[in-house]
């Protein structure tokens, strides 16, 4: 029996997005926004040396089809980039029809369920939370009032507030152009625990409201040496319809999730689940490759190419994780079985040549390792997780269509 992969290389966008003079970035529309191209322009000319040198060497993801990809989507190809070889599998473009540009629009998408709703967001004021959640958010804390009240960077908050949250006991509280709260606070003067519950008893008040996710976000150290820690946990707002996690879990297969899918999906339809950096995720992916069981779905996001890379606009270190991601990608996917069908995707863009600090609205590669070869064109999110479904021999409910076309022309 065939197993499926969905592999989500977190904010790798290819550009081209139709509707990207509709979102922004501060003031500037995302309209020219390019994660990938931009990269590859960056090394070509020289631009991202840092702990790397040269073209944007991706001879794996390229094999797949990432620059024929990133022509389609944008009618972009670099000179010397190293990208831009005869696809040797099944590739193509996908764009979005959710509003929004963040990361459960993207992921359910993808697993099928286009968001139906608009997402709700705090204004770009200081302060620019609602009293009544200001007030729920003291009285879980049992503190006497709440640090930040703020669009801002989750390190540069933490940096700028870490010592007076650490002398208070007061939770650090902010947001971005996404639909998210969050809260900041120190694993030992605050508590780790205290945090997840705080974020948790906080999260269906701000679901209420259509915004996404309650993040948690921890931190350790001391005055100018603040990091934050790997036990992060995002209190999602549950899909509202069947995703394709579900779907593959209703018919009795096995779900393995990798990285923070089972957050977005709010641990919906999940069996299995593995978390961690992406270096430990990659080795899970391996593993997976090697041992999940017949009929199973795996589902995994590598998000440091966005939370490390993207938001801080750091071009060198997101060529940097790009090819480790490569060299890293290239015996899991020989490592596949001939039944096997592992797509590599992503969610939205996060162009770190960009102004400002948030998400980009791209097009992005899909990249199909499997029994299956050709051209897929432009197609929808949704038409990612139809065509998993179609592969495990299942019926996705939805607007998705299956792009597959076996190369023995069955």
């Amino acid at each position: 029996m065939a197993r499926a992969f969905l592999v989500v290389m977190d904010s790798l966008g290819v550009g081209g997005a139709p509707d990207a003079p509709a979102y922004f970035n501060g003031d500037l529309p995302d309209t020219g926004a390019n994660t990938l191209g931009h990269i590859a322009e960056a090394c070509a000319a020289g631009h991202a040396d840092q702990g790397r040198k040269g073209a944007l060497h991706l001879p794996h993801l390229d094999s797949l089809g990432l620059g024929a990809a990133l022509h389609l989507a944008s009618g972009e190809g670099v000179q010397g980039a190293g990208l831009g070889r005869a696809p040797l599998s099944l590739w193509g473009a996908a764009e979005e029809v959710s509003k929004g540009k963040d990361t459960p629009s993207g992921h359910w998408e993808l697993a099928g369920l286009p968001v139906p709703w608009d997402w709700g967001y705090f204004p770009k004021t200081t302060p620019c939370f609602p009293d009544d959640i200001v007030a729920e958010v003291m009285r879980l804390a049992g503190t006497d009032g709440i640090l930040g009240n703020e669009h801002a960077s989750g390190t540069e908050i933490i940096d700028r507030l870490g010592g007076e949250h650490e002398k208070t006991g007061w939770p650090i509280c902010y947001t971005s152009v996404d639909s998210v709260f969050q809260i900041a606070a120190h694993e030992d003067s605050f508590g780790l625990d205290r945090l997840l519950t705080l974020c948790a008893a906080l999260a269906p008040l701000l679901h209420a409201r259509r915004i996404g996710r309650v993040i948690a976000r921890p931190f350790t150290g001391a005055p100018g040496a603040y990091r934050r820690t790997a036990n992060r946990h995002d209190y999602a707002i549950a899909p509202p319809g069947p995703t394709l996690l579900d779907l593959v879990q209703g018919a009795g297969h096995a779900t393995y999730t990798i990285g923070k899918i089972r957050d977005i999906f709010a641990g919906r339809g999940v069996d299995h689940v593995v978390t961690g950096p992406d270096a430990a995720l990659m080795t899970a992916l391996a593993s997976h490759v090697a041992e999940a069981v017949e009929g199973s779905l795996t589902f995994a996001n590598f998000v440091e190419f966005d939370s490390l890379f993207g938001h801080r606009r750091d071009v060198a270190g997101y060529a940097r994780h790009l090819e480790w991601f490569d060299t890293q990608i290239g015996p899991i996917l020989s490592a596949l079985r001939p039944d096997d069908l592992m797509i590599l995707t992503a969610d939205h863009g996060n162009d770190p040549t960009w102004p400002g600090t948030d998400h980009t609205r791209e097009r992005v590669p899909v990249l199909a390792k499997g029994p299956y070869r050709g051209q897929i064109g432009i197609c929808a999110f949704a038409d990612v997780g139809a065509s998993l479904a179609a592969h495990l021999g299942l019926a996705m409910a939805g607007p998705g269509k299956s792009f597959l076309v076996r190369d023995d022309g069955l």
